[in-house]
Order: structure tokens, then sequence, then C-alpha cells
């Protein structure tokens, strides 16, 4: 058998089941490798409570087990985990202990898997970078002189430097797709509402929901299966899918119609070598397995980014800081802070509106088209000091939109979203080999056709 860190989830479970390692056995493994750690990927550690969890598997018969019984995963910081610290990223919450645990995070239970700790997450969650005043930043295991991505990059570079098979992250505007790229792992981001945001994140905005990101894409699937099952009180729901998400790939894709592009919507941002390479790579891919490929020009419009940011920004404003603590927050954090201040009800229903019309009619446009392809990112990982040594939070804000211009259109638009580790950048003289991500996105609702399509290239 292989070393316990190269197997992913489907794997791992199975050797549980078959007895040929204990759970005990398994937690430990990966918490040994989590105390060794060098990329900054764990904020909180829970090894005893981990430990105890897996020694109550042990005991029980293996037919009365939950399926993924014993196998680890770990929870985002910004995520509420009953009796254990939740920093969002901040110096404002380090000692917060919430007292339930998010939706997400009971049905992972529910079916088995033992939490080994929160990983690393940005303030508040509200850059594309990881880093924060309470452990530093996250580093991506390819070079960790550069960062992980944000703002799920904490759990992004624990499955990348297999610290654990898989994490649960969450994705506001591109959040698990951005951090997916920098690492090398799978990223995907489901439809709107698939997962529900309850008990204490209301999907007002429509923006964010929570994914996982996990070595391969039947992790994905199988994250999915667990998760989209709605919370008691829920008023937006989906219907539950025909068959599991898991069960979908293995049927192959039928050839589909899909659309690329590469030229942001925004003006004064390209898309660079590595980048028009790795979409390279993935439509010679997708063509090779009978799909058709055509080159489209970018269809958003460089108007929804302003209206982005009023409804992002106004979601930081709505945070109950008390004006005392409003100092003690980081740079960028008071950037959004104070912005959304400014923004009135008015500019915010009518950004709310321009964006869901917008989109909306965009969507309608494309519906020849089965699929998307376009880069994850503009730009490959970054070192840790470009995003902000200006000192400048508004230098640092147009340098993340220079980094990643793709990811945030399909939380605009409510669409599926899934980063591919598709390519590598060849090494140079100063860095090693770097991941690159491809992003694959399908229309609302077709969750279960983007995950075949993303099987088909990522098996």
């Amino acid at each position: 058998m292989a070393e316990l860190h190269e197997l992913d989830a489907h794997e791992l479970s199975a050797a549980i089941s078959a007895e040929d390692v204990s759970c005990v056995e398994v937690a430990q493994h990966f918490l040994d490798r989590i105390s060794a750690d060098t990329h900054g990927a764990f904020i909180t550690v829970t090894a005893e409570r981990a430990l105890a969890q897996a020694a109550v598997v042990d005991a029980t018969a293996i037919t009365e087990r939950p399926t993924f019984a014993g196998v680890p995963f770990a929870v985002k910081d910004l995520t509420p985990t009953a009796g254990i610290r939740t920093t969002m990223g901040s110096v404002l919450l380090a000692e917060n202990v919430p007292v339930r645990d998010a939706w997400a995070v009971e049905l992972m239970e529910q079916a088995g898997f033992i939490s080994l700790g929160k990983t690393n997450t940005p303030e508040f969650g509200l850059s594309s970078y990881t880093d924060n005043d309470i452990i530093g930043p996250a580093r991506t295991p390819a070079d960790p002189s550069r960062n992980a991505g944000g703002s799920s990059g904490g759990a992004a570079a624990a499955v990348g430097a297999e610290l654990v098979p898989l994490a649960l992250g969450s994705d506001g505007g591109g959040s698990i797709r951005i951090p997916a790229s920098c690492c090398g792992v799978v990223g995907f981001k489901p439809s709107r509402g698939r997962i529900s945001n309850g008990p204490e994140s209301a999907l007002w905005n429509g923006l964010t929901t929570d994914g996982a990101l996990t070595q391969t894409v039947r992790d994905a699937a199988l994250v999915l299966d667990v998760l989209a099952r709605p919370m008691p009180g829920d008023s937006r729901v989906w219907p539950k899918p025909a068959e599991p998400f898991v069960q979908a790939l293995r049927e192959v894709p039928e050839p589909l119609t899909i659309a690329t592009w590469t030229k942001p919507y925004l003006d004064f941002v390209d898309a660079s070598p590595e980048a028009l390479a790795a979409v390279a790579h993935a439509r010679r891919m997708l063509e090779a397995v009978g799909h058709t490929v055509v080159e489209i020009d970018n269809p958003w419009p460089a108007e929804l980014e302003p209206q982005f940011n009023i409804v992002w920004s106004a979601g930081m404003a709505a945070a109950p800081i008390p004006p005392e603590f409003v100092a003690m927050l980081r740079p960028n954090t008071q950037y959004w802070f104070e912005r959304g201040a400014q923004a009135s009800a008015p500019q915010l229903a009518a950004a709310m509106s321009f964006i869901e019309t917008t989109t909306s009619s965009v969507l309608a446009g494309l519906r020849e088209f089965d699929a998307f392809l376009t880069p994850t990112l503009a730009l490959p990982p970054q070192p840790h000091e470009w995003f902000t040594e200006s000192g400048d939070p508004v230098e640092d804000h147009r340098r993340e939109l220079l980094f990643t211009p793709y990811t945030a259109l399909m939380n605009m638009s409510g669409q599926p979203a899934v980063s591919l580790p598709l390519y590598e950048s060849p090494a140079k003289v100063d860095r090693p080999a770097l991941p690159i991500g491809i992003m694959l996105a399908a229309h609302v609702g077709d969750d279960a056709l983007l995950l075949s399509l993303a099987q088909q290239l990522h098996p």
C-alpha cells in the first residue's frame, strides 16, 4: 500500500474498512505531518480531540460506522466549529470559541470524517492571498517563498502538502479556486445555493458558498454529496439530484461545445504567458477526448467590477466591530470596512440588481455552450510581499485584480466552477516549477456535468 498521505479519501476509507490500518494510526500519521509543517497551513490543531474520536471509531464495529469513518479533513478558520477556536484570521477573534458548528461541519462529521483542526485564512477572508496577524502567511508547497493564495490558502496548502486528503473551504470571489491553482490541487465551487450556508452565514448577497479542496475530482464529488443537503429551515434549496455526484463521474459526457477566452474583462489586466500556456494545454486535452472548443471574446462587462466591490465591502461594513477596535484591523481590512460604510442602501440594492440582471443576460447569450474554459488566475503564485509591499490598500486591491480577474465572475453569476491542476510552468533560474490552474465552469445547476468533465481531464 502507498503511504497514507498519498491516498485520497476514497482510498483511505477503503483501507480503514479493510482493517489494513486503524483510525488512530491514520489520525496520528497526519498529525505527525502537521506538526512538522512549515507552510503555515493550520491556525489551530485539534490533536487530542481527533485522536479521541478516532479511538471511538476503532471501538465501533465496521458495520455500524458511517461510510467515511476515520478519514481526516480540516476546516477553514472562517467556518464556525463548536468548542474549537475560530479566529477568522483576526486578532480581534483570537480567543473566539463558537457554540455551534456550521451545517457543513455537522454534515462532514455525520459522514464519519474527523477534523484535525482549523486552516489558515486572511482576516475575515477578504483577500486573494493568505496572511494575517495570527500566524502569518500560508505558503504554496511548490515554493514556500510564494503565497498559497486566498482566502482558503491554509486549506489548499494542507491538501497540497498532503497534511490532509481534503479540506473544507469557502468561496465568495474565488477563495477556493485561487489557492487551488497556487497549490496544485482541485478546488470546486458548487452552484449558488447547492450547499447551505447555515446556520450563521446568510446567503444575502448570493456570492459565498462552502466547497472543497481535494487531491482528486472524485473526492470533490464526494464532499458535494455529503454537503448538498439542506439545513432544516433553509428557504432556498435545490432538489435532491437524481443520482449521487460521485456516480455521475462514471458517465463519460457526450461531446460538448465549450467556449474559451483568456483576455480578462478588465482592460488594464493581461493574462501571463503561463496562464495562456495552461489554457492551451487544457484545450488540447479537451479536443483530444472529443469536445469542441470555441474561442470567443470575453462576454463579461467591466461594469460588474465596481458593483461587486459595493456588495463585497458592504458585507465587511456590516460586521459588528466597535469603533475603538477598528485600528486593530489590518490595513486591507480597514480599507474594505471603511469603503463599505460609504455605500448607501439604494446603492447596495442597485449593485445587487445590476449583478443579477447582467449575469443572467450574459448566461442567456451563452446558452449554445455547455461549459467554459479560462485561466483560474492571470498570474502564477506570487511572493508573499508582492501583494502588500506598497503599504497602500488601494494598490493592494489593484494587484489583486491583476492576479485574479476571472474567478469572481462565477460568484456573481452563481455558476459552478472548478480549478484543475493540469499544468506546471517550467522551472526558471530564480524559481522552481509552479502549478498553474485552469478553470472550467458550467451553467447554473450543471454541477454533475462539470464534475464529469473535470474527471475526464484529471482522473
